[in-house]
This record gives C-alpha cells, sequence and structure tokens, in this order.
C-alpha cells in the first residue's frame, strides 16, 4: 500500500462532555443544512455567496472554532486521512483520477492513503481492511466485479462513509460517481455511420460494467440507423492490453469481410488498433474511448470519447467530504457527460 501522505492516532481519547459550539450548531443558527456548513468551512464546493455570509456570520457569533483533533479522534477517524482504492495505476484513467481526488481531500486538510486491487475480489477485500485497521474517515473504492455486500457493515457499523467511482458496486448502498458510458458507445458508434460505415467492429476490455455499457451504446446506435449487430464483429478481450487489441485487429483486418471502422474501448486498446493498422499499412477508420497522450500528433490524429476525468475524481471526494461532515441523505448517483472530439481518424470514409 502506498500513500502520498498519511497521519495516525494510535488511540481514542476518554469521552468528553462537548462543550464547545459544533458545525450542527452553526447550522441551526444560520437556518441552512449541515452540509452546507462544511463546505464553507472546509473551502470545498459552491455555496451561494449570500448563504456563504450567514454560515461566517453564524460562525462568528457563536465562537465556533474548527476543531482539528476532535475531528482526527472520532470514532472511525483516527486519523485526518481518506482511503482510495483503484484499479491499475498503469492505467492515465485512474492516475487522473487519483490525483483530482487528491487535491480536493488535500485542500480540506486531509491526506490520502492509495491502494490497489487490479480487479481481484480478494485483493480488494484485504485492502478495504488495511485501510479501515488505519482508522480512515471514508473511502473511495473503484468496485471490481465481486459482490460488495461486506461494505454495508463498514458504512453503517463503523460509520465510515463509502463513495463508488467509475462504476456501481454490486450488494452495497452508496454515492456512486459514474460518466455515462452508454451515451460514449452511441456517440462513437453513430459519428462512424454518419460517415457511410456499416460494418463497424468494437473491441471490449473485460468489465462487468463500463465496457458493458459501452457496448449497449454500439448497438442501440446501430439498430437505430437500421443495421443489424454482426456478432462477428464484437471482440471482446481476455484482459484488454494492446498486445491482444493488435492481434484482434490484425485478424480482423485481414478476415474475408473486414470491417471498415473499429470502436475502440479504452486508451489502452485504440494504440493497439493503431499499432495493428501501421504493420498492416492499412487505413480504417478508428473512435476510441478516452484519450491518450499524443492522440492528437499522429499523422492522422486519433478521434474519441472522452470525460472530465479530473472531475471524476473531484466529485467522488467533495461527496465523500461531505458525508465525513454529517451529510446524511439518501444515496446519490452522479452521471458525468461525454463528449466526441473529431480529430481525423474517425472521419475516414468508408473506400
Amino acid at each position: 500500500m502506498e500513500g502520498w501522505s498519511s497521519t495516525h492516532v494510535s488511540s481514542r481519547p476518554p469521552h468528553r462532555q462537548n462543550t464547545r459550539p459544533t458545525m450542527r450548531d452553526v447550522a441551526e443558527r444560520a437556518g441552512v443544512a449541515l452540509v452546507t456548513v462544511s463546505r464553507v468551512v472546509n473551502g470545498v464546493g459552491t455555496v451561494r455567496e449570500e448563504t456563504a455570509e450567514r454560515v461566517m456570520a453564524a460562525i462568528n457569533a457563536i465562537g465556533y472554532q474548527r476543531n482539528e483533533l476532535a475531528r482526527s479522534l472520532r470514532p472511525g477517524q483516527n486519523s485526518m486521512t481518506i482511503g482510495l482504492l483503484l484499479g491499475d495505476l498503469t492505467n492515465p484513467f485512474y492516475a487522473s483520477l487519483a490525483k483530482a481526488a487528491v487535491e480536493v481531500a488535500n485542500r480540506a486538510g486531509y491526506a490520502v492513503l492509495l491502494s490497489t486491487a487490479d480487479e481481484d475480489p480478494e485483493v480488494e477485500r484485504r485492502a478495504v481492511g488495511e485501510l479501515i485497521g488505519r482508522r480512515v474517515a471514508g473511502l473511495i473504492i473503484v468496485p471490481d466485479q465481486g459482490d460488495h455486500a461486506f461494505l454495508n457493515e463498514i458504512n453503517g457499523h463503523d460509520h465510515v462513509p463509502i463513495v463508488f467511482v467509475d462504476r456501481p458496486a454490486t450488494g452495497a448502498e452508496a454515492d456512486v460517481v459514474l460518466v455515462d458510458n452508454e451515451d460514449g458507445g452511441r456517440k462513437a458508434t453513430q459519428h462512424l455511420i454518419d460517415q457511410g460505415h456499416r460494418r463497424i467492429a468494437i473491441l471490449g476490455a473485460p468489465s462487468y460494467y463500463s465496457t458493458g455499457r459501452r457496448l449497449r451504446g454500439y448497438r442501440k446506435a446501430l439498430r437505430r440507423s437500421g443495421i443489424t449487430p454482426d456478432s462477428n464483429l464484437v471482440v471482446t478481450l481476455r484482459r484488454g492490453t494492446t498486445e491482444e487489441a493488435s492481434a484482434a485487429t490484425h485478424t480482423l483486418l485481414t478476415s474475408a469481410d473486414p470491417p471498415t471502422a473499429v470502436f475502440s474501448t479504452t486508451g489502452f486498446l485504440t494504440e493497439g488498433v493503431l499499432r495493428a493498422c501501421r504493420q498492416l499499412q492499412t487505413s480504417v477508420a478508428i473512435v476510441g474511448f478516452d484519450d491518450f497522450k499524443l492522440a492528437d500528433m499522429l499523422p492522422t490524429p486519433v478521434t474519441v470519447v472522452t470525460s472530465d476525468t479530473e472531475e471524476l475524481g473531484r466529485h467522488a471526494a467533495r461527496l465523500l467530504l461531505d458525508r465525513i461532515d454529517g451529510d446524511d441523505a439518501p444515496s446519490r448517483r452522479t452521471v458525468l457527460p461525454v463528449q466526441l472530439i473529431a480529430r481525423g481518424t474517425g472521419e475516414i470514409g468508408t473506400q
């Protein structure tokens, strides 16, 4: 387990009667929700100017001061840290998400402990246990495809709030922040259809959620255009590596009835498609899901469907901080939009 920084307190203090004004006292005096006071105090999120002024007036009137020691020692929060459990950190998507979440947490006075599970349910369960053992204040998790019912006890009994990011979890109820994968798949495929393509292949990575929704969008776009999906053009790779994508693309493009366009559902797969096309010295229309470095600098810049990955991390971190500070509203499901960036490869027409 690695982390950018951490703070650890080894034991809990004895219970004492709290005589200091609390954040809840401020909320009651200002006539606002507790989460609004939290946002003003921690400097995260958006609050209207007049509301922020009312909160500050209440703070000054009752003499509220944020007690960092009390925050760090309350049950379930023996350190001013949050846990961040991600997938493969060699994937730029997760690195960007993590960077943004850490920045939000740091601005609010929290350090971040980072761990990875790499799609292994047992590794994930152990990593969660280790983070809870360090008394983190809350968890941001990119869940794998296993059963996450065990997290309900952590969120309930141990009072450790959880936010899922990039995918929902099976068997667990908590906030979740996603990108609109299905709409991204639809946008990518429709763009290729608009260029005149009818035989459009799709390369998918082994994901129980994200690429599955992208495949759903692909099929929806084809059907809406009166095109019957061809199962021979739907390729699901075993591991989702660049090498697998390159080999699969080579097989597709040298077949008796090759596709004229390819929709690759991750950045790694797009790289594999490009390598195969270069090796075969052939031109095929390509739209990839997720942007990647130098995509706009290639001889034919790569058309992509992309989302604001940093906002995904920021939004998840803000939600978690709100929960840590007492927001007990029903679980939220936030879906961030995607956009298509036309650069060249997706605009290649049929030959």
